[in-house]
C-alpha cells in the first residue's frame, strides 16, 4: 500500500474513533448522528409541490424586509403624525432620486418610516419603482399629475408668455426660456397638495432629486411642527432673482388691500419689507426643503391667494417661483411664531449647503457638513435679516 492511502486510512480511522467517543460522552449528539435520526431526514414531505421558481431566489408572500443596523434602527410607533414625504420628479431623475430617498432613510426615515408619495406629469416606468421601492420599507407609491395641474393653461396668452420668455434667454436667465420649469412653479404653488395621492395627509415634507441630508435626525420634525403649532419651516433663505417676478408684489399688495382678513396680526412682513410693504427686498425661503402644513395652503387664505395670483398669469409671462409664493403667503397668513427654522437639519441641495452653526448641534448630529462652507451667513443669504426680524 502508498504512502498516500495509509494516511487516509489513519485519518479516517481517527474521525470514526472520535464519532464514537463524542457518540457515547454526549447524548445529545449521540441521537443527532444516530442512523434513525439521519433517515429520517430523507423521508417525503407532506408537500406535493417541489418545483423551484423560474426567478429562484425567491421571497414568500409574507417576507417583509428589516432594515439592518443596530437597535436604534428600532421602528418608533408610539405616535406618527398625518404625514408624508413628497418628491416631484421624472424617470430621467432615478438616481438622483435613489440618493435623495438613500440619505433621508438613513438620516431618519428608518427608525420611523413615514410614507413617500412620487409624482410625474408622466407615468413612472417599472424600472424606476423597482430601483426607488427597493430603499425602504415604507409605503411608496406613485402618481401621475393630472393634466391642467401640470401644463399651461387655454387662458394663457401664448405670443406674450413667449416674448416673456425670449427677453429672459436674451438676459441670460436661469431657466428663462423653459415652459416645463414655470408648470413646475405653478403645480408646486398650488397643486400638489391637492393630488388624490395627498389629500389622506395633512404634513409633508418635500424631498427633491440628488439632495443631501448631512445630520442625524434623532427627534421628528412632524410632531415637532405639529405640538409647537407651525405651519411652515425652512433650512435656507435667500434672495430672489429680481427679473422672474417683477410685478408680483405688487400684485401681493393688491390681494392684501382687497383681504385684510387673512393678514395675520403678527406676521413677517418685516421679513420681507423694510417699508411697511412699499417695496419687497426679495428675501425668501428656499422650497426644495419644506415641512408644512397642508391645511395652510388649502385653507381659504391661501386659496384665495393663489387663484389671484394665477388669474394674473407671472407664473407664465413672467417666471414666478412657488418659492417667493410659498414664503410670501406664510409671512403675510401666518403668525411669525407659525414659521420654524431648521438649524439641526443639514441640508444641501446644490449649490448651497445649510449646516448646523453650534458644535454642539453639529457633533450630535454626526454631521457630514462643513460648517465653514454654509450658506446661512452669505452674502446672498437672508439668514441675517431672519434673525435681527426674529429677535424683535
Amino acid at each position: 500500500m502508498n504512502t498516500p492511502a495509509r494516511y487516509i486510512i489513519v485519518v479516517l480511522a481517527l474521525i470514526i474513533s472520535l464519532h464514537y467517543i463524542v457518540s457515547f460522552t454526549h447524548e445529545p449528539y449521540g441521537r443527532a448522528t444516530s442512523l434513525s435520526s439521519i433517515a429520517s431526514k430523507f423521508k417525503s414531505s407532506p408537500s406535493t409541490d417541489t418545483t423551484i421558481s423560474d426567478n429562484f431566489p425567491f421571497h414568500s408572500s409574507d417576507y417583509k424586509w428589516t432594515p439592518s443596523g443596530t437597535g436604534n434602527d428600532t421602528l418608533v410607533v408610539d405616535r406618527h403624525a398625518n404625514a408624508t414625504f413628497v418628491i416631484l420628479c421624472r424617470n430621467s431623475d432615478m438616481q438622483n432620486t435613489v440618493k435623495s430617498i438613500r440619505e433621508i432613510e438613513d438620516r431618519f426615515n428608518r427608525r420611523y418610516r413615514y410614507p413617500y408619495v412620487l409624482l410625474n406629469e408622466e407615468e413612472f416606468t417599472d424600472e424606476f419603482k423597482r430601483r426607488v421601492s427597493i430603499l425602504t420599507s415604507a409605503k411608496m407609491e406613485f402618481g401621475l399629475i393630472p393634466h391642467d395641474h401640470w401644463f399651461q393653461p387655454d387662458s394663457i396668452d401664448e405670443a406674450k408668455a413667449k416674448a416673456g420668455r425670449d427677453k429672459m434667454v436674451e438676459k441670460n436667465i436661469i431657466y428663462g426660456g423653459s415652459v416645463s420649469y414655470r408648470n413646475m412653479c405653478r403645480f408646486n404653488s398650488g397643486f400638489f397638495f391637492k393630488h388624490p395621492l395627498m389629500q389622506k395627509y395633512r404634513w409633508y415634507w418635500r424631498i427633491e432629486p440628488d439632495v443631501h441630508f448631512h445630520c442625524n435626525i434623532e427627534y421628528d420634525p412632524f410632531l415637532f411642527m405639529e405640538d409647537k403649532k407651525k405651519v411652515y419651516s425652512f433650512t435656507i433663505t435667500m434672495y430672489e432673482y429680481e427679473a422672474t417676478i417683477p410685478t408680483l408684489w405688487g400684485h401681493v399688495m393688491d390681494f392684501a388691500k382687497l383681504h385684510p382678513e387673512f393678514i395675520a396680526k403678527d406676521n413677517s412682513l418685516g421679513f420681507m419689507s423694510s417699508n411697511n410693504g412699499q417695496t419687497y427686498n426679495l428675501c425668501h425661503f428656499w422650497s426644495n426643503f419644506e415641512i408644512a402644513d397642508m391645511e395652510f395652503w388649502r385653507g381659504p387664505a391661501y386659496t384665495a391667494f393663489f387663484e389671484y395670483l394665477d388669474a394674473k398669469g407671472g407664473f407664465y409671462y413672467e417666471r414666478w417661483g412657488d418659492a417667493p409664493v410659498h414664503s410670501i403667503a406664510a409671512g403675510l397668513f401666518a403668525s411669525r411664531d407659525q414659521i420654524q427654522f431648521f438649524d439641526d437639519i443639514g441640508y444641501e441641495h446644490n449649490p448651497y449647503t445649510h449646516c448646523p452653526k453650534s458644535k454642539e448641534t453639529w457633533e450630535k448630529g454626526r454631521c457630514t457638513c462643513d460648517q465653514s462652507r454654509s450658506f446661512d451667513y452669505d452674502g446672498y443669504s437672508c439668514m441675517s435679516k431672519w434673525d435681527k426680524f426674529i429677535e424683535n
